[in-house]
């Protein structure tokens, strides 16, 4: 077997293979002999049909699935003796392969690309250091306060932070678009629900009242067919109400599947928001080291990689809007393959920059942490034993945990090389940074 490599463009490979006749024409006669021994043909007894016959009947069959057989094995064979790492399948451009000439055939596809990563020492980096303070926890009482409003009928004009229930129905250019209409909608105002500009138009409207709301919706919306477009919409508001909240006291801790008292639902209110802070400080440290380390490196992303990553991203963000019930106006979600380009781009050069790290560094994987990691992920659930057992049971969830964490351990690895300091803040602008 002969093979040649060419570099036709940066992560590219262009691999020939010449494979001899000889290989070919033994596999055939070897499966066309094999053939004759049980083949059924009329007029002759099994086993005894001539080798002539079986090959005049079954050779273009037999040698088609040869070639495409062997395809396959020596492009195998010819990637491992020229030490190449393909990124994703190859496409084969050539095949020329006729009875007792051989075989001939190209193969294109992108390579791993060859990462010498550079040092972070000398990268400087602030950890966010905060706690949960009394006044946190009254301000989360107070956002459950508003979850367990009850809403009140009011005689008044609206305004913010009110609910109104309404009907609607929108236009362009006098032609109602698809997914337009709305029937008994309840809408708290200030929620940012509905496109900017909505909400707003409502503000001092009362019940019975009709409103002729003009609009434009967002240039990157995610329908295309109405992003960038001036819309009108004819609103008939049914009824305003105003939120009605609930004293803070035993029965609110009740409401919330607390049975020992108020001081015990804020000691659990208040673990619950210590374990968030933890993990949002984590998660804040891992978005920065990462975005240090891509910075650093900026590594070539084979492009068969990025567009798996996009299709996963688009299938996945499709499926969470399903399970959350999310719905807008305009109809189903449309999201074009740009909108996770940049993302998939990043996600891609990170996944080959933490293996690559990993490697020179001679990371292995904590054990401990890995079913530390499950535990965790599984003691917000009712039944943690049964996801535990799943996890330990579906080979693309562990896999799933153990690239996690190690991101984790390349995380700690790097903020040991860079120069850390502390900087003190609050739960309020770890947690709600565009509120603070």
């Amino acid at each position: 077997m002969q093979v040649s490599v060419e570099t036709t463009s940066g992560l590219e490979r262009k691999l020939t293979v010449q494979v001899p006749a000889e290989r070919i024409e033994n596999e055939v006669a070897s499966r066309l002999k094999s053939l004759a021994g049980r083949v059924k043909i009329d007029g002759f007894r099994p086993g005894k049909v001539p080798l002539s016959v079986v090959k005049k009947r079954y050779d273009g069959q037999v040698r088609q699935e040869v070639v495409g057989e062997i395809l396959q094995s020596t492009f195998q064979e010819a990637i491992t003796q020229e030490n190449l790492r393909p990124a994703g399948g190859p496409q084969i451009d050539t095949v020329d392969s006729a009875p007792g000439q051989g075989l001939e055939y190209c193969a294109t596809f992108e390579v791993y690309p060859e990462i010498q990563l550079n040092d972070l020492g000398k990268v400087s980096f602030e950890k966010l250091v905060a706690s949960v303070e009394e006044k946190d926890v009254d301000q989360m009482f107070e956002r459950l306060r508003q979850q367990r409003a009850n809403w009140e009928p009011v005689e008044r004009a609206a305004k913010e932070k009110d609910q109104v229930v309404i009907d609607f129905e929108g236009s362009i250019d006098g032609k109602v678009f698809d997914g337009g209409k709305g029937s008994k909608i309840e809408l708290v105002l200030g929620s940012k629900t509905m496109i900017e500009g909505f909400e707003d138009q409502l503000l001092e409207a009362g019940t019975g009242e009709h409103r002729t709301l003009n609009v434009k919706f967002p240039d990157e919306y995610h329908n295309q067919d109405l992003a960038g477009k001036d819309a009108t919409f004819e609103v008939d508001v049914i009824s305003v109400s105003e939120p009605a909240l609930p004293e803070v006291d035993d029965e609110f801790a009740k409401s919330f599947g607390v049975d020992k008292g108020l001081d015990a639902f804020r000691d659990e209110v208040q673990k619950t928001m210590e374990k968030e802070l933890d993990q949002a400080i984590k998660a804040k440290v891992k978005t920065a080291v990462m975005d240090a380390l891509l910075e650093a490196n900026k590594p070539d992303v084979p492009k068969a990689l990025v567009e798996d990553e996009v299709t996963r991203l688009q299938e996945q963000t499709k499926e969470q809007m399903k399970e959350s019930g999310t719905q807008a106006v305009g109809g189903d979600v449309d999201l074009p393959r740009s909108f996770f380009e940049e993302q998939a781009q990043k996600r891609v050069g990170l996944s080959l920059l933490i293996a690559a790290f990993a490697k020179s560094n001679s990371l292995q994987m904590d054990e401990e942490k890995v079913r530390s990691t499950i535990e965790n992920l599984a003691s917000s659930y009712e039944q943690p034993d049964q996801v535990i057992m799943a996890y330990n049971q579906n080979p693309s969830l562990m896999e799933s945990v153990r690239g996690l964490v190690m991101e984790e351990q390349v995380v700690d690895s790097l903020l040991e090389q860079m120069d850390v300091t502390e900087k003190s803040t609050t739960f309020d602008a770890v947690m709600n940074p565009e509120h603070a």
